[in-house]
């Protein structure tokens, strides 16, 4: 079987390997071809161009670069056909992928698209796109299994990597031992963005919500992750050393299974909170005119990945104008206090891990094999 696989940037090189491995152990005998990290080509890719080739960032970077990228995109079509290719997988980078497996497909070639466009939240109208393009969408999430249901496109829920890779019996007593925390003290885990936009408008807030929490809960600890060097210096610049919190390199999953609860912005830390089963509150600014876009593009209720996949709230979402010092602190008392609310939640959020923990790689690599063999 020959698969021609196309990913754009690292998380994709990632997935796309372990994809690969588990078509080799599951089919045996598969070549592969397209555009890929050290990770793919490592597991047999022959990569036709370097993976940073579509990690192109921004409107003005991409219309700097598209006759590039559409120069990119007619040869891979050739490659693909001419090679010929039995199927197509696009791993995520949609904005390039899917034109190319809309072209392959109307050539009578099958493709697949691994990890859905936030199509759901944004620009809904990319769904006529998809249609066209894929014989089947592989989600990580349910909730997009159930939109694409509703339009008619094919797709399949995998299960999300991440579920995989955090464990369901977490260690809190372990965590606060390799951070050199005491099990007998409170502890806040802090998040406020891997961005420098995110530190600059959330780190203000935060550190007024710390304050304010200390009042009622002197003895209280926090503890940052910081993102990278970069959000470290500038949360110093903040003035974070001197408010007597802890900033630690990295580690952000060990941090957030040592707290008792987890403060946030919004984005891939409010689902690996929630696969850590911590309690949380989510706050999030933008610049004023940003806000006023996005609160007309954006087409959920929520915006946090735990409220989206529960489809309730269930965690505090505070948001722009409302995502003061005090709302956050007043969130979070209760978070920290009792330990009946928190243990409710947790427990929820462990039933939620189970969901999202079904095999991934294996089962996108199962679902692909018997699209192949299927007539469509």
């Amino acid at each position: 079987m020959r698969v021609f696989l196309v990913a754009g940037e690292l998380s994709g090189d990632i997935l796309g390997a372990t994809l690969m491995r588990e078509l080799k152990r599951q089919h045996g005998d598969v070549s592969f071809r397209g555009i890929g990290g050290p990770r793919m080509i490592e597991e047999g890719l022959e990569s036709l161009y370097p993976l940073e080739t579509l990690s192109i960032m921004g409107l003005v970077e991409v219309l700097r670069h598209l006759p590039r990228l559409v120069g990119v995109r007619r040869h891979l079509r050739r490659e693909a056909q001419s090679w010929p290719a039995d199927i197509m997988i696009g791993i995520d980078a949609p904005d390039f992928n899917l034109g190319l497996e809309a072209q392959l497909r109307s050539g009578g070639m099958t493709t697949a698209h691994y990890v859905s466009p936030s199509v759901w939240a944004w620009r809904q109208g990319r769904v006529k796109k998809i249609r066209r393009a894929v014989d089947m969408m592989l989600t990580f999430l349910p909730f997009e299994a159930e939109f694409y249901e509703r339009h008619d496109v094919p797709v399949q829920f995998v299960g999300h990597p991440l579920a995989e890779e955090l464990p369901l019996d977490n260690d809190r007593h372990q965590a606060r031992r390799a951070l050199g925390l005491s099990d007998g003290t409170r502890v806040l885990a802090v998040l406020p963005g891997s961005r420098s936009s995110e530190i600059a408008f959330m780190a203000p807030v935060f550190l007024e919500a710390i304050r304010l929490l200390r009042q009622r809960l002197p003895a209280l600890e926090v503890v940052i992750p910081a993102a990278s060097p970069a959000r470290r210096e500038e949360l110093m610049a903040h003035g974070v050393a001197n408010e007597g919190i802890t900033i630690v390199d990295g580690r952000a999953w060990e941090v957030m299974t040592a707290s008792d609860a987890v403060l946030l912005t919004s984005g891939t830390s409010a689902l690996e909170a929630m696969l850590c089963h911590r309690p949380m509150v989510v706050a999030y600014r933008m610049a004023p005119m940003t806000w006023q876009i996005a609160r007309r593009l954006v087409k959920t209720r929520w915006i946090s990945l735990p409220n989206l996949i529960a489809q309730e709230s269930l965690v505090p979402e505070l948001i722009q104008d409302d995502a003061t010092g005090e709302a956050i602190a007043e969130a979070l008392v209760p978070m920290l206090e009792s330990e009946s609310e928190s243990h409710a939640l947790s427990a929820r959020f462990v039933d939620m891990h189970r969901t999202l923990q079904r095999g991934a790689s294996a089962r996108a690599a199962r679902v692909i094999l018997d699209l192949m063999a299927s007539p469509h």
